[in-house]
């Protein structure tokens, strides 16, 4: 079997997973974004991907992304950054990519906006804690209001979608769904305070939890294990 023939079939059940998901929270499938999430493995992986017939992916690491892009660069791929990101680091972020998924405080909304100068503006959501962990990037849920409004004043070349989120790893899908559910209504309350974002974005669910993300109201669900197998970080 070849490799587009397996991410084809994975592919297809990962699909048919959230139009399910989405059909019995009353929704339609094309209301949720597959973020094919490639960090650590090779752009031959994302490419055989791409030919199965996913066109988004997303990434962790700046360096590694940027190196893969290049290689990749004949294929048309729209390109989601979703890791912690470092000011020195957010150059070739907001160059190359059309999402930051991470945006977590003004320091790094401004750099971005920086170095987006003479592009279309970066789609961008703000990472919340919604769980409070301590090792956790993302601002605690009251920080939020002031970082919308830096980045809905101070950034031009930023477009604020909506908001991301990161729950503690639970044994079941289901703990993640308190923490959606926050996330969601955090995203209400900002919808009413701030209406002129466009606030159409949230950001969460993984491989073990995307299906109670759906459930939940996600618009953008991030899948690596689930499609392209276990990692190795070595």
């Amino acid at each position: 079997m070849s490799e587009r023939t397996a991410y084809s079939g994975t592919l297809a059940d990962i699909r048919h997973r959230i139009a399910e998901a989405a059909a019995r929270s009353g929704r339609e499938a094309d209301e949720v974004t597959l973020l094919a999430v490639s960090k650590t493995f090779p752009a031959s992986a994302i490419r055989a991907l791409s030919e199965a017939g996913q066109r988004v992916f997303a990434e962790s690491y700046a360096q590694e992304a940027t190196a893969k892009q290049a290689e990749l660069a004949d294929l048309d791929l729209e390109w989601h950054f979703i890791g912690p990101l470092q000011s020195n680091k957010a150059r070739p972020v907001a160059e190359r990519f059309s999402w930051v998924h991470s945006v977590d405080r003004a320091k790094i909304a401004r750099t971005l906006n920086r170095h987006r100068e003479g592009q279309p503006p970066l789609n961008v959501c703000l990472q919340v804690n919604v769980s409070g962990e301590e090792s956790k990037s993302g601002c605690r849920p009251e920080e939020i209001p002031e970082l919308v409004g830096v980045t809905l004043q101070e950034c031009p070349n930023l477009r604020l979608r909506g908001l991301m989120a990161i729950p503690a790893p639970g044994a079941q899908a289901e703990a993640s769904r308190p923490a959606f559910r926050q996330l969601a209504r955090l995203a209400d309350e900002l919808r009413g305070g701030f209406p002129e974002a466009a606030w159409d974005t949230l950001s969460m669910g993984m491989s073990r939890d995307f299906e109670v993300a759906v459930k939940e109201g996600a618009t953008h669900v991030r899948v690596g294990s689930a499609l392209f197998g276990a990692r190795s970080y070595t």
